[in-house]
Parts: structure tokens; sequence; C-alpha cells
């Protein structure tokens, strides 16, 4: 099978969710993410979700040089990049009036990365007329909540949210579709910046009466709207931002 999908920041959470999807159906996938022993790890146990191939790349979406090399990799790719999932995320919030540049960098930087990756595997999907890309953004891009103040994580997603529709437009042409994810909170490690990761389940139940739907999501729950994204079954889909948030932006309880 000469096709691929990579998943970047493919670890852990709502991308391992999805790659499992995918490899449960005999789908390669290329996992990008940082730290070769998380990798390994992510490989075992994608090897218990079937038989497809996995392929490892380690690299650290805050170092050019490294970005750089993941790009060359992919132009020399001869395989059909047919999905690509940007999954890559931080997640601290911190009041506007403290933030500093490391701050804003640690979104930015990341959104620099996506963009320049993005571009080299719609390069890719460009001479196989074909390929959709999913970006995962944030309700917070779309909702300001005062409890959790992030104004550049949110700033960032907006962004991304905005490149999700301009990429659309672009590249309809060749046959490529480009849509987002929006989600509220989902229980994955994006939170251990400010929550110990093994309190992360207790502390997100917390905020269980904040979605309509009565509890927070699980990276399966993003994971199937990802992996729909992904597949024939949305041909007709681009451009979209799909709020898969518990029916927080259609209304909170609190």
């Amino acid at each position: 099978m000469n096709r691929t999908t990579y998943l970047i920041g493919g670890s852990k959470g709502m991308a391992l969710a999805t790659a499992k999807r995918l490899v449960g159906r005999g789908e390669p996938v290329t996992l990008v993410a940082r730290g070769q022993a998380g990798l390994d790890a992510t490989k075992a146990e994608l090897a218990e979700a079937g038989e497809a191939p996995v392929e490892l790349i380690s690299c650290d979406l805050y170092d050019p040089y490294q970005v750089d090399k993941l790009i060359a990799q992919i132009n020399a790719d001869t395989r059909h990049i047919a999905g690509l999932v940007n999954a890559a995320g931080y997640f601290s919030p911190k009041p506007f009036l403290e933030q500093g540049r490391e701050d804003y960098s640690a979104y930015h930087d990341l959104n620099e990365a996506t963009f320049f990756i993005t571009q080299a595997v719609a390069q890719n999907m460009q001479q196989h007329r074909s390929g959709s890309i999913v970006n995962i953004g944030s309700m917070w891009a779309k909702q300001a909540i005062k409890a959790t103040p992030s104004s550049s994580y949110s700033m960032a997603k907006a962004g991304l949210h905005s490149l999700t529709q301009h990429l659309a437009m672009e590249l309809a042409d060749h046959g490529i579709r480009v849509n987002a994810v929006s989600p509220a909170v989902v229980v994955t490690t994006i939170y251990k910046s400010f929550i110990e990761e093994d309190q992360i389940e207790e502390t997100l139940a917390g905020f269980d009466g904040f979605h309509p739907i009565g509890r927070v999501g699980r990276p399966e729950d993003v994971a199937s709207s990802i992996d729909l994204l992904l597949s024939d079954e949305t041909a007709w889909v681009t451009g979209a931002i799909w709020d898969i948030d518990g029916g927080v932006m259609a209304g909170r309880n609190s």
C-alpha cells in the first residue's frame, strides 16, 4: 500500500486515538512526535490495534532545524500522503497582563511549524491530486473562558481555524480537502503543564457540568470525527470547523 497518513503530535491523545482507528482498518500511518521513547511505546500500543505499517519520526517542533529536517523527509517521501492530522499542542492558562514573549512563542512557534509542514504535505497531495488535512483547533478560539485565561493560545488556535478555511479555498482545485475540529475539554496530557499528570482525570472531572452533554470529552470522541473527515465519507466537506465539544458552543450549563 503506497500511501500513508501523517499524524503530527501523534504519540498521545486525539492523534493516537485517530491512529488506532486508521491502523485498525489497515491504513499505514506515520507518527511525528517529540521523543523516541514515547514513539516506541506508541508503536507497541498500535501493534495491538492492527497490522498496518507504522513509521516513527522524532521531531521537536520548537526546533527549526528538526522541523526543516522533517520537511526534507516529507519532500523525499514517494508515497501518497493521503492524510495529515495537525495535532501538536500546548496549553497553560496565564493572564494576559502576565504573559511574556516565551509564553506567546510557546503557541505561535507551533503554528509556524504547522504552517510549513502542512505546505510540504500539500505539495505531495497536489502531485497525487487528492488528500485530506484535519487541524485540531479549539473551542477557546471561539469562546473566551474567564477561569482559564488563554489569550495567546486562543489567538494561535483562531489562526489555525482561519488557515483551515484559506487552505480549503486554495487547495480545492488540487483535490485536497482541509477541515478542522474544535474540541472543548478533553482528557489528554495537554494539561500536564499545570496539572500533575496523575491528577488530570480527577481535576477535569470538575468540568463535566460545563458541557451540556454532561461530561468532558475523551480522545476517542474527537478521533471519530477526525477519522470521518479524513475519509471519503466526507468527500463534499471542506473548510468546515466542527464543534466537537459536548454542546458547549450551543450553550453552557454554567
